[in-house]
């Protein structure tokens, strides 16, 4: 058994917490599931990449410029989709939950540093875009086959889909508007 020394019994007596804190401080880790379902979720879009990956090259003399050109969309799209559940699982629970004590770990992403809840926000906001142009391109990509019976998309879907995209668009510069207000001014260097 150790003696603890003076400092460190008055570090643990002002980190100790009223029952009530300390229950409400405590009940972050009820997000533990949902991060550890958020990686189930990343898991099922590996296990997706690589499914339309072998279908790629099982069919790369096969297909059409066009077909292939949707299937690497296709991949793109689900990478894209991919990144921002990274982004929230693990800037999520550093933000949230607890610490991940990642400093001076060689892989430790550049963003991590920073990250807070209105960085992952912006972010977020970026990958949505990102991941509604592909979706808008693939449909663009297929649009020539409008009027088709071939054709998934009527031209009131094309118009909705480019209207969407907009709002995204405006909902992430709006975000980053008001993050920008939000922050106190910087002391000019000088």
């Amino acid at each position: 058994m150790s003696l603890a020394t003076e400092p460190e019994l008055s570090r643990r007596a002002e980190t100790r917490l009223r029952p009530l804190p300390a229950l409400i401080f405590s009940s972050r880790w009820l997000q533990l599931p949902l991060y550890l379902g958020l990686i189930v979720a990343q898991v099922v879009y590996v296990v997706l990449f690589l499914k339309e990956l072998w279908h790629l090259v099982l069919h790369a003399f096969d297909f059409s410029e066009l077909q292939i050109m949707l299937l690497v969309l296709g991949l793109i799209d689900v990478v894209m989709i991919s990144n921002p559940l990274i982004m929230v699982i693990v800037g999520g629970y550093e933000t949230f939950v607890s610490r991940l004590e990642l400093e001076r770990h060689p892989d430790q992403p550049e963003w991590l540093s920073h990250v807070n809840a209105s960085v992952l926000k912006i972010k977020l906001a970026m990958a949505i875009i990102g991941i509604s142009s592909i979706h808008l391109l693939r449909t663009f990509i297929e649009a020539g086959a409008l009027g088709t019976d071939k054709s998934h998309y009527t031209e009131a879907g094309i118009m909705w889909q480019a209207i969407i995209h907009t709002i995204f668009i405006l909902s992430a510069i709006g975000i980053a508007v008001v993050d920008k207000i939000s922050q106190p001014p910087r002391q000019q260097k000088g």
